[in-house]
């Protein structure tokens, strides 16, 4: 069994603690069965003279989980920095790259952005690579079911979709402004269908890889990043990514990067930090008329002031500043002192899941549950929590996570 987890990790980088050992081993069992195969040396022979089946294989273990519109900031931040870019540049076409699309509810998502705000068809291209065919295949043919759409914003899907018995059908207008390709990062023939992009989104790609294939993947997509242009990735990702010889844009919960610091378009950044300097910081929940913190054993405290509430939310802005520049250690010893002064914060406790999740510690999980514990509606961390059950081979504890995520309105 290790030999052909070896060959995964050569071939498409997939390292089995993140997605869970077991749940690896289940995947590969299940093709074994298919073929009556029960020793695992037969397997690795068969795998070694046929495409077809290696290709099944990476099919049952890619983790395909999206859906439109994933984290409201990212794609916020996008249309600020793309309008900017066509204000510099009155003639040309702004270029995306969404890697790895999936079946696409990423780049349709862009897409959706960008027409929505009156940008004109002709002044974008979007591409989306994805290893796995299956997935390509779903993205090309358009059709979406309930999973696709979650929280309770979805405006957009009565606007740019047709409710059909086969399921949510997106719009030729939307369909035709994304152009799909297979393609492995990985691979020395990687070529998307243009040399450069202007943005790039990855998100949730190197959560799934080791350091070495981490620097492989980084130094891939680096190439593929205009000099002034931006990267987006996953919120446990940007230390990584940083590491690796990127700059955080200060761009707050949209986790983007560059490649030098004189490239950050600070226009947007501004924007955002303002706002979210103004709701960054969340008090504990007062005690209810019935007790029911009490009886949890949280304990009432007196309000803050005035003062006391505007200095906690400037030291958590100034934690995530420094997660963002992936100072991680400095940016854990904020929160702690915010814990000890302040008490119970469910921002505090989800931003130090998040610096857990961006080393591996395993003790996440922990503090996306201490949040959850005082806010059990707390789109972000019941997301986190879910996205960790499922790397670690919790399928029915994540299937049951993800079912309270979609009751829950996103604080987006």
């Amino acid at each position: 069994m290790q030999q052909i987890e070896r060959a995964l990790r050569q071939e498409i980088g997939l390292d089995s603690a993140s997605i869970g050992s077991t749940l690896l081993q289940r995947s590969i069992r299940l093709r074994m069965k298919s073929y009556g195969i029960k020793n695992d040396d037969d397997y690795y022979s068969l795998l070694q003279s046929s495409s077809a089946e290696w290709n099944e294989l990476i099919e049952s273990v890619v983790v395909t989980e999206t859906w439109f519109f994933r984290d409201n900031e990212p794609f916020t931040t996008l249309l600020d920095l793309v309008q900017q870019w066509l204000s510099a540049n009155r003639v040309g076409t702004v270029r995306l790259l969404s890697l790895p699309c999936s079946s696409g509810e990423e780049p349709f998502s862009l897409a959706m952005t960008l027409l929505d705000a009156e940008v004109a068809p002709d002044r974008f291209e979007i591409d989306a690579v994805d290893i796995s065919a299956r997935a390509l295949g779903r993205a090309q043919k358009g059709v979406y079911g309930r999973n696709s759409f979650r929280g309770k914003e979805l405006g957009f899907r009565n606007q740019h979709f047709q409710s059909t018995r086969e399921g949510f059908v997106i719009s030729p207008v939307i369909r035709n402004s994304v152009r799909f390709s297979q393609g492995n990062v990985l691979a020395e023939d990687f070529r998307p269908p243009m040399d450069n992009y202007d943005f790039i989104f990855c998100r949730n790609l190197l959560i799934y890889f080791d350091r070495p294939t981490q620097q492989k993947a980084l130094a891939a997509i680096g190439r593929l990043l205009a000099p002034d242009g931006m990267l987006f990735v996953g919120p446990a990702e940007q230390p990584l990514v940083i590491e690796h010889g990127f700059v955080s844009a200060q761009i707050p919960m949209a986790f983007a990067c560059h490649k030098t610091p004189a490239a950050t378009p600070r226009t947007a950044g501004r924007t955002r930090l303002e706002k979210t300097e103004k709701q960054a910081f969340v008090p504990p929940p007062p005690l209810t008329s019935n007790g029911d913190l009490h009886e949890h054993g949280v304990h009432d405290k007196m309000a803050p002031s005035k003062s006391a509430v505007e200095k906690s939310g400037a030291d958590l802005e100034r934690a995530r500043g420094l997660a963002d520049e992936g100072r991680l250690a400095e940016a854990g010893k904020i929160c702690e002192a915010h814990l000890r002064d302040n008490g119970p914060s469910v921002q505090v406790y989800y931003l130090m899941g998040l610096l857990r999740d961006a080393t591996g510690d395993s003790t996440a999980p922990d503090y996306y549950r201490k949040a959850l514990y005082l806010n059990p509606n707390h789109y972000e961390s019941l997301l986190q929590l879910a996205l960790w059950s499922e790397k670690n081979g919790e399928s029915a504890d994540a299937r049951r996570l993800k079912n309270r995520a979609q009751r829950v309105n996103p604080k987006n």
